[in-house]
Order: C-alpha cells, then structure tokens, then sequence
C-alpha cells in the first residue's frame, strides 16, 4: 500500500527489474517521471506522516527525508557495482 501519490512498491519493483534496453523510450521517460514525482512526494512528506510500509520502502530505495544512501546502493557499492 503506497500514500497518497506516491508510488506502490510493486510499480517501484516492477519498473527497476526490467533492464532499460528491454525498455522503449517512452517507457523509460515515464519510469523517470514517476521516480523524481515519487521522490519530490518522499521529500514533501515528513517521515512522522508516513504510512509504516512507506517508510520502508522509501528506507530500501533510498528515498527518505535525509538523504541517505540506500540500502540498495550500499550493497551495489559493497559489491563494487556501479550505482
């Protein structure tokens, strides 16, 4: 369940687990639309008013008021993936 414009974790999944060169162009130009609205919504929103399953999902894809590094950038860059 996602907060009010803000984006589902299955969207969120669903669009991170195609690779972009399965992807047309206009796929790829929605996935970042709705990325930078989903984050400016994240930002907005303070963490206090945030449901419990927002809160995670934005803890996991690194989309919290704080700006820290994801957890799915930490183990990228524990395995020397590029972010």
């Amino acid at each position: 369940m996602s907060d009010t414009g803000r984006q589902s974790a299955t969207d969120k999944a669903g669009a991170a687990l195609k690779p972009d060169s399965e992807k047309s162009y206009l796929e790829q130009a929605g996935d970042a639309i709705k990325g930078k609205a989903d984050s400016a919504a994240s930002t907005a929103q303070p963490q206090s008013q945030k449901s419990y399953g927002q809160g995670a999902i934005d803890a996991i894809s690194g989309n919290k008021n704080d700006n820290q590094e994801s957890l799915m950038d930490k183990a990228k860059g524990a395995l020397g993936v590029e972010k």
